[in-house]
């Protein structure tokens, strides 16, 4: 038996939407009537009766099996990016444990070198001070000096006035006389015990 229904209860009865309803009607797969401004459509109590009703319904059905199809493709798609990302991660993590392994061990290696290397460098020192120590040492005792007041003194048996010693201090230093040592940070001079009869 033939009803006549507004737009919205044929969507509802129909189970599709509005807009499904309109297309049909406008593709005369249901038939419509305009009345007071508003669509009515005809809809039969038995479903199959309705043109195109059937064929939609397995339309429908069609696309959304298609759809399916496609997301489970997606979703398998991404699953294999998700897989191989994973497995990106494990190498590399594996490659960083790995490589951090290798530095601990080459730094274990360097510090093994380092210390052979000072225990040589201090057995060498050792060796060295042991040989040179008494030589310097003999070298030291031999060198003597004299204080300045000493030299003033012979200085002065030589007839020399205080400016005369000041000047010869000063000139022996220029011109490099080894009697006579200069340093430079205390500014004070050294003067070797020797003979400085050539200086009456």
């Amino acid at each position: 038996m033939e009803r006549l229904v507004t737009t919205a209860q044929a969507a509802e009865i129909l189970g599709i939407s509005l807009q499904g309803v309109h297309y049909r009607i406008k593709n005369n797969q249901l038939k419509s009537i305009k009345q007071a401004g508003k669509t009515y459509v005809y809809l039969w109590d038995d479903k199959s009766k309705i043109e195109g009703y059937s064929t939609s319904l397995e339309e429908v059905a069609e696309k959304k099996e298609e759809d399916n199809a496609h997301f489970q493709k997606v979703i398998d798609s991404k699953d294999e990016q998700i897989a191989l990302l994973k497995k990106s991660v494990k190498w590399i993590r594996r490659q960083y444990q790995e490589e951090i392994v290798r530095l601990e061990k080459n730094q274990e290696k360097i510090i093994s070198v380092f210390d052979s290397e000072i225990k040589l460098l201090q057995s060498a020192f050792n060796e060295m001070r042991a040989i040179y120590k008494p030589k310097t040492e003999s070298i030291a005792q031999k060198i003597k000096f004299i204080s300045l007041s000493d030299f003033t003194a012979l200085m002065k048996t030589y007839k020399k006035s205080d400016n005369d010693i000041k000047v010869l201090i000063i000139n022996a230093i220029k011109n490099g006389d080894k009697r006579f040592i200069y340093n430079k940070k205390s500014k004070k001079v050294l003067i070797l015990d020797e003979d400085f009869s050539d200086l009456k």
